[in-house]
């Protein structure tokens, strides 16, 4: 069951030139696409592959359980929910937090860099609020 995946699953592996050439030796474009260099240079390791991809399983995999014990409107909910949260109209200059969304993903009893530790450029005092938000609606 996919769905109920604890761990990420692995990446799949990109085809290589020698999977993908024809006859002659050369990379067969008409078959397999344009190639890609960046594919074949780039190595991940499978910790990095899975870390990256962690947050997403274990969404899904609380989704499912919900969609299991409760139905399927509860998934549903929860989606949307999270969606009008994620939308929030806010000053340009003033710094964003979202604590609502953080209660709804999970995030609400953990403690991350950036809840303690803002960048230089949240720091400064804005000198000109009409000039940003002229910025932001590109008046």
């Amino acid at each position: 069951m996919d769905s109920l995946r604890i761990v990420p699953a692995r990446e799949t592996k990109a085809a290589t030139t020698q999977d993908t050439s024809n006859s002659f030796g050369l990379h067969d474009t008409l078959q397999y696409g344009p190639r890609s260099l960046a594919a074949e240079v780039t190595t991940n390791s499978k910790i990095r592959d899975r870390l990256e991809n962690w947050e997403a399983t274990q969404d899904n995999l609380k989704l499912q359980m919900h969609q299991q014990v409760f139905g399927l409107h509860m998934p549903m909910r929860l989606l949307m929910e999270r969606k009008l949260a994620s939308y929030n109209p806010h000053m340009p200059v003033l710094p964003q937090s979202n604590l609502h969304l953080d209660i709804l993903m999970g995030r609400d009893e953990s403690l991350d860099c950036a809840d303690f530790m803002m960048p230089a450029s949240e720091l400064r005092q804005p000198l000109d609020i009409h000039a940003d938000m002229e910025k932001k609606l590109r008046m």
